[in-house]
């Protein structure tokens, strides 16, 4: 049996262990440029015990500019240098990540036309692609090989292909997007071998890997497992009269132009959806080309079993090291239960939209802004120091905001007492949003912060409401994290007791129900994931339910997440009916009433409730209640809904910055932790 642990040759190079960090997109470059961002973010996760890291994938050629700050091979020289020896400093083995997106590119950035195998206009954007002369596909062969020279002679172990998600390899590998006459429309494989024997003989003593999706969800004409273990079975084999064996590794991904959010979904996914055809690889190419597993691994427990099953030879856990930069040291010391949980929402970790957001986590803010935020994990203090540390926070509300405040400042040395209102912690995300479907992961974070507040010695006090004497007398500061109520009605209820708010249905033990099941109006005019699961949870329930929208298509904020079309169609299949650009305009307790953005049109649905799940407001009264005059040393400071509503990743964040400005380990921090009271 196969250890997690254990050393893994891939080609020329070897790495310590068999956890891999994959390429991502991060905005982090500097115009089209490995930047210095990007080379503490890779540290960080070098430090963290990773094996192998591939770096954001490059474009080879000028043709390919997919997102606005998509690195390009040719201005990424320096900062391959500066990634390769930072991270080999760490130890782990550096790999330059090498593509093209062909036409599931954008032309918004060059102005020229995309280029693709043929004249297959792509599924989302729609625009026709050019169909490749040979004299592009020398060019983009050239541009391969160059690219991969220029990343070894920076200092990168090797290289990766990508022939998976956003992949011009693909399109040519497949009959969704190939429909050529020539050699490489009769051999749909033949570009991505001819791709890797040109790289192969231009870094003959690197590293060569392939990322390739061996299943497009698409079974009419896309790639499915079986030819792809065929075609990547002839790429891994012998070549004596040539360059040798092309490969030394395979990473094993699904998705396609049809399913861009299949490679990385969020939690309606069920982890490790990709471990059958990583094994049935496995079983195909011979034992010297290992076989990366990829797909939602974000567990300790599954990528050991990964291992140990001989499933892979190893396991791309990127996201799971996104949220903890040290999971791989933590995996393999068997400390499961000190992670920071990767929930799977894809809400930071999916930056390819046009807010070029940069990369980042709900759980761990800190990614993606090594460069400018303090580590709180290197403020962490002995059991004895803390014990004589004077400095003493009382925090106000359990929730993810109060938790991650009362974790740092204890952590860091502080005395730190948390109150909390209701008998158990984590606020609203472990009594409503937790309970969303396809949400469930959410309770493990608040199951963590929970843990590490008990285990830095926080003194948790729950079923206890805060008074403003009592934090008054309080000496020391205090950090308010009492999050949000229900926002305003912008409709009449005619009818007490027929709206109910989308966290208080969450919230109770089950949903309200009738002798017979009977109709809800689910009222979602933020368009995230809480409209949408409610409505899937009710209709799970045997209700009819009416999702009203006043957008063009019900969650229109999952876009960003990846979930859109998936929402949609579980919505359709649950028979949920949507209706579109409306508003509420009344509830009777017998039909509610709505109008339509455009027309005016009024109409009745029959319904006895309606769900709200509307925006909310600050609970922000107690923090006004408090009295003015405090001394400077005993401030009050607001984190998270308590100052403005908004999601996960602000609430962390602020509850954060309030403790790491408190225990002076970030003072300039402290105003952005929330609006400081008197």
């Amino acid at each position: 049996m196969t250890e997690l642990g254990e050393p893994l040759r891939i080609g020329p190079a070897t790495a310590r262990n068999r956890l891999v960090f994959g390429p991502h997109e991060t905005n982090l470059a500097r115009r089209r440029s490995i930047s210095a961002r990007h080379v503490a973010y890779y540290r960080a996760r070098a430090l963290g015990g990773v094996g192998v890291i591939v770096t954001e994938e490059a474009s080879v050629h000028s043709s390919d500019w997919p997102y606005e700050r998509a690195p390009l091979a040719a201005e990424c020289a320096e900062g391959w240098e500066a990634v390769a020896a930072a991270c080999h400093d760490e130890g782990a083995v550096v790999i330059a990540s090498l593509g093209h997106a062909g036409g599931q590119g954008s032309s918004a950035y060059h102005q020229r036309a995309l280029w693709g195998p043929s004249r297959v206009p792509d599924v989302v954007t729609r625009e026709v692609p050019k169909a490749m002369e040979p004299e592009d596909v020398e060019d983009l062969l050239e541009a391969f090989a160059a690219a991969a020279r220029l990343a070894t002679d920076a200092g990168c172990d090797g290289v990766e292909l990508n022939a998976g998600q956003w992949s011009l390899l693909r399109q040519f590998a497949s009959g969704l997007t190939n429909s050529r006459e020539d050699e490489l429309g009769r051999d749909r494989g033949r570009l991505v071998e001819l791709a890797l024997a040109r790289v192969r003989e231009s870094v003959p003593d690197g590293v060569v890997g392939l990322r390739m999706s061996c299943d497009e969800l698409a079974p009419w004409a896309g790639i499915v497992p079986g030819a792809a273990g065929e075609l990547l079975a002839r790429l891994a084999g012998e070549r004596p009269g040539g360059p040798g064996r092309l490969l030394d590794y395979v990473t094993v991904v699904r998705g396609s132009a049809y399913a861009t959010a299949a490679t990385r979904p969020d939690g309606h996914v069920e982890p490790g959806f990709n471990r059958a055809a990583a094994q049935l690889v496995r079983s195909l190419l011979p034992a010297a080309v290992a076989v990366v597993a990829q797909g939602s691994i974000v567990d300790a427990e599954m990528a050991r079993a990964v291992v140990g099953n001989s499933e892979a030879d190893a396991v791309e856990a990127t996201r799971a090291q996104i949220a903890d930069p040290s999971f791989s040291s933590k995996a393999l010391r068997g400390e499961d239960h000190l992670v920071r949980p990767c929930v799977l929402c894809n809400q930071l970790c999916q930056v390819r939209d046009v807010r070029n957001p940069i990369v980042s986590c709900v759980a761990e803010p800190r990614s993606g802004h090594e460069t400018e935020d303090p580590d709180p994990e290197a403020l962490r203090v002995s059991a004895g120091m803390r014990a004589a540390r004077d400095l003493s926070v009382l925090v106000v509300g359990g929730g993810p905001a109060g938790l991650e405040c009362a974790r740092v400042a204890a952590h860091a040395g502080a005395q730190v007492r948390l109150l909390e209102r209701r008998e158990v912690l984590g606020g609203m995300l472990q009594s409503a949003a937790a309970r969303v479907p396809g949400r469930e992961r959410l309770a493990l974070l608040t199951a963590f912060l929970e843990a590490e507040c008990r285990r830095a010695g926080v003194e948790i006090v729950t079923s206890h409401e805060a008074t403003v004497e009592e934090i008054d007398a309080h000496e020391g500061p205090a950090v308010v994290c009492t999050g949000s109520r229900p926002g305003r009605r912008t409709y009449e209820v005619l009818e007490p007791g027929t709206v109910i708010a989308a966290a208080d249905l969450l919230s109770a033990d089950r949903a309200p129900r009738h002798e017979r099941p009977a109709a809800s109006v689910v009222w979602d005019p933020v368009g995230g994931p809480v409209g949408v699961g409610v409505a899937e949870l009710l209709a799970g329930l045997g209700r009819a339910v009416v999702l009203v929208t006043p957008d063009f298509v019900a969650g229109e904020q999952l876009s960003r997440t990846g979930d859109l079309a998936a929402a949609n169609v579980r919505l359709a299949r649950a028979g949920v009916e949507l209706v579109r650009h409306a508003v509420v305009r009344a509830v009777d307790g017998e039909a509610v009433t709505v109008e339509d953005r455009f027309s005016g049109a009024r109409r009745r649905i029959p319904a006895p409730l309606l769900v709200d799940a509307g925006h909310r407001l600050p609970e922000d009264g107690l923090a006004r209640a408090l009295t003015a005059g405090r001394p400077p040393e005993a401030p009050i400071l607001l984190a998270g809904d308590a100052v403005a509503p908004r999601t996960l990743h602000e609430a962390v964040l602020e509850g954060r910055r309030a403790a790491l400005g408190l225990v002076g380990a970030g003072g300039q921090l402290r105003a952005a932790a929330g609006a400081g009271l008197p």
